[in-house]
């Protein structure tokens, strides 16, 4: 699968990012909820971990996720007892060496098996790209806090895929439906490349930089803050809301509360 080596090339660009950085710094808050860049590591490690057993080891996902459900602690909580003693330069290469033997399962599966999971099941492709929008995701936060504007490639795509999928499911997990049909979405991916999803319109449109596009779906950017134009009433409320992660409903950041630190400067 594409998507195995799209998840293993955004996790070698975050790696190259936090292994170049002193891990005095890992235990600093970032931006997102106080998360430390040790926080984030945690997170995806484990994570990628979990997505690695329900190729390898179904019977011990299970275990893990009936032991969570049934500690009564949070994710969080859970994820530092598990990894409890990984820190620094540790934890990098445990993460490191998890994300590789990750990908490497997924490069070679069928995309369309279905896999066991917190939540529904879903297929083997669905849950790799699920662990490269979360690399990206929580990977902002680190750009973010260490000042370094991140440069995308096209592999981002697979992020706006599915944040124009996660549409119904924005309005879904608030029990709301959505007021119409899905927006016009036009995107210049990295490359320059334009990509568009939807029925072409120019009342209910949206427009813009797909690196955007996916700050905004993962909710690592409040709308007001790019540059995203956004057309029709439809289009404003999907963009004031827009989740492409699994969960509760959660509210984007407050205008102006996530940047680029050294662009803030």
């Amino acid at each position: 699968m594409q998507q195995a080596e799209d998840f293993r090339a955004e996790s070698r660009a975050l790696h190259a990012l936090i292994s170049q950085t002193a891990p005095v710094r890992y235990r600093e808050p970032t931006q997102f909820k106080g998360w430390g860049i040790h926080d984030v590591l945690q997170h995806l490690h484990f994570w990628n971990r979990m997505a690695y057993l329900q190729l390898a080891d179904e019977a011990e996902l299970l275990h893990h996720l009936k032991s969570m459900s049934a500690s009564g602690t949070s994710m969080r909580t859970y994820e530092s007892e598990q990894l409890a003693g990984l820190d620094g330069f540790t934890l990098v290469a445990e993460w490191e060496k998890q994300f590789e033997e990750t990908a490497d399962r997924f490069a070679s599966a069928d995309p369309k098996t279905r896999l066991k999971w917190a939540g529904p099941d879903m297929s083997a492709r669905s849950s790799i790209t699920a662990r490269l929008m979360e690399t990206w995701a929580h990977g902002q936060e680190a750009y973010d806090h260490l000042g370094v504007i991140r440069k995308n490639e096209d592999r981002i795509g697979n992020i706006v895929t599915l944040g124009i999928n996660t549409f119904g499911w924005t309005y879904a997990t608030r029990r709301e439906k959505p007021p119409g049909d899905m927006p016009y979405v036009v995107l210049e991916a990295p490359s320059g490349a334009i990509w568009t999803h939807g029925n072409p319109s120019d009342i209910e449109r949206i427009e813009g930089l797909a690196e955007e596009f996916c700050q905004v779906v993962t909710q690592t950017r409040n709308i007001a803050d790019t540059s995203l134009k956004v057309t029709g009433a439809i289009a404003a409320d999907w963009m004031s809301k827009a989740q492409c992660f699994a969960g509760p409903p959660a509210a984007p950041p407050p205008a102006g509360s996530r940047f680029t630190a050294s662009a803030a400067a």
